[in-house]
């Protein structure tokens, strides 16, 4: 496992800590060194909410996250806060039912909260979805270690829910990287937007 920086920003109430548990519980089980940390804003629910974490096949030396290598932001806010810490060659996964005006760079775009409020009811497994996007684009682990992780981390009560939101995230984002890889046509038929990395990539082609 090569070191990279995450960050995933967004309000407090968005599940965000429990994803970073997650993507690091994940970081363990594939027998990698994690450092994680949490930032919230003076309000519980509803200010902001940051969790960083880096992952690295070495031993974590310093703590803190200084080049981004992925930003998963849940708000505008959060996009536009910290869109300059992401490096050249790093890449943002961003939920458009709040953030409509995009950063600069390779983005990754979808309405995480709508389609979750649609598909199961209520907005609280956006973060699952998410982070099965997540895991699809960044190709850091085995889909069974991101499962096992969240076996892990998850109450039972909630288990069978959050998988079924990671696992369509997951399949959303593999869809994305077949586009991107050519595997599949161009055509984008689902009640989606069209991610903005595909849609610049073949707008250039077709100039």
């Amino acid at each position: 496992m090569k070191y990279s920086e995450i960050r995933l920003a967004g309000s407090g109430g968005q599940g965000l800590g429990l994803a970073g548990r997650i993507l690091s519980q994940a970081a363990i089980l594939n027998g990698s060194e994690v450092c994680l940390t949490q930032s919230y804003g003076p309000e519980a629910r509803g200010g902001a909410s940051r969790t960083d974490v880096i992952i690295s096949g070495k031993p974590i030396l310093f703590p803190n996250c200084r080049k981004l290598d992925i930003l998963l932001a849940m708000n505008q806010e959060s996009a536009d806060k910290f869109s300059g810490k992401v490096k050249e060659g790093g890449f943002f996964v961003v939920d458009s039912t709040f953030v409509d005006q995009l950063p600069e760079g390779k983005v990754y775009e979808y309405p995480f909260t709508d389609k979750s409020i649609e598909v199961f009811g209520q907005k609280i497994v956006a973060n699952l979805m998410a982070m099965g996007m997540f895991a699809a684009l960044s190709r850091y682990f085995k889909l069974e270690i991101w499962t096992d992780a969240i076996k892990l981390a998850v109450p039972k009560a909630f288990l069978k829910l959050n998988l079924q939101a990671f696992e369509m995230g997951h399949r959303e984002g593999r869809e994305i990287l077949h586009m991107e890889e050519g595997r599949i046509p161009v055509t984008w038929d689902r009640k989606q937007p069209v991610p903005k990395a595909i849609r610049d990539k073949y707008s250039r082609e077709t100039e």
